[in-house]
């Protein structure tokens, strides 16, 4: 009974509809395929459009919230958990940020990034001891990643954060599902059905990706981590990354080369600091001293 009931819950979801458009997969050629999949793929930006207010007001709760020391957090299952892993895990080389700042936490723990754990997506208790693992509060935003918005373990952590008084938000390809109930924000964009049935680690992946890039490319310029569009509180922790601060200096100062290169060592390797040295013709105490009393936004 337990199985058909949830066979009947599925039929009821978008993301595991049949799409017409490649019902007769099996038989395309390669290039045929990867057609129909761009094609598909280019109605996501189309679908998370009507969504971008509420995505700006989740932004502007963010930033709220780590001017308290809050943090953002991610939690999911099995292809939407290793999305929200990926997406905190960048955010401390591009923006410089501490690593606890942004945590992604996926049903399983790291060993379900490599290897599919896929049934600890049925554990609504497992969020909770997960959660009390980073010891989430109340000045966090929790942020519940699930294609199919019915996954225990991210329910679990849902109604755990909310218990707590922590702003919770939903990210799904299903409408009218418990997780777009339960969270305070919604964000479901219909992706309509996968090129491959049920397969959402395509299209509602891709719509996942591109909201959790705007949570948290959105909320760090908010933050002063950008000049323009230059990341400046990048990492500077491998050669790669060490050309791209010294071009990022020039870039924002039109100093030449040996300009540039001077003024990162001398701050230490930090690409806003060095800026503002340039800029302002200051050492690097002054020039630490002005970032602090602006709260580290170099505009």
């Amino acid at each position: 009974m337990k199985t058909e009931q949830a066979i009947t819950e599925l039929s009821h979801l978008t993301t595991e509809q049949t799409n017409p458009a490649s019902q007769h997969l099996d038989r395309l050629s390669s290039l045929e395929i990867v057609q129909l999949m761009n094609a598909e793929d280019r109605k996501i930006p189309l679908v998370i459009e009507p969504y971008l207010p509420v995505i700006a007001e989740v932004v502007d709760n963010i930033v709220e919230r780590m001017g308290k020391n809050g943090r953002l957090v991610y939690i999911g299952a099995g292809t939407s958990g290793r999305l929200g892993v990926l997406d905190a895990s960048e955010c401390p080389p591009t923006f410089g940020v501490a690593s606890d700042c942004v945590i992604g936490i996926i049903a399983g723990g790291d060993t379900a990034l490599r290897k599919a754990k896929e049934g600890a997506e049925d554990d609504a208790n497992l969020a909770q001891q997960d959660l009390n693992a980073i010891a989430l509060t109340k000045n966090d935003v929790l942020v519940g990643i699930a294609a199919s918005g019915r996954t225990p373990y991210v329910l679990g952590g849902v109604a755990y954060a909310k218990s707590l008084g922590t702003m919770t938000v939903g990210i799904t390809s299903n409408a009218n599902v418990p997780l777009a109930t339960a969270a305070d924000y919604a964000i479901t964009p219909n992706v309509g059905a996968e090129v491959l049935t049920g397969s959402s680690r395509l299209k509602s992946g891709t719509m996942q990706k591109m909201v959790l890039n705007m949570l948290t490319t959105a909320t760090f310029v908010r933050l002063g981590k950008c000049y323009g569009n230059l990341m400046v509180d990048l990492n500077v922790s491998n050669e790669k990354l060490h050309a791209r601060a010294i071009r990022i200096i020039q870039q924002a100062t039109q100093c030449d080369l040996t300009t540039a290169e001077n003024a990162l060592k001398l701050a230490d390797n930090k690409a806003k600091l060095a800026i503002l040295m340039i800029l302002t013709n200051t050492d690097k105490e002054q020039a630490r001293a002005l970032l602090k009393a602006q709260n580290g936004r170099l505009r």
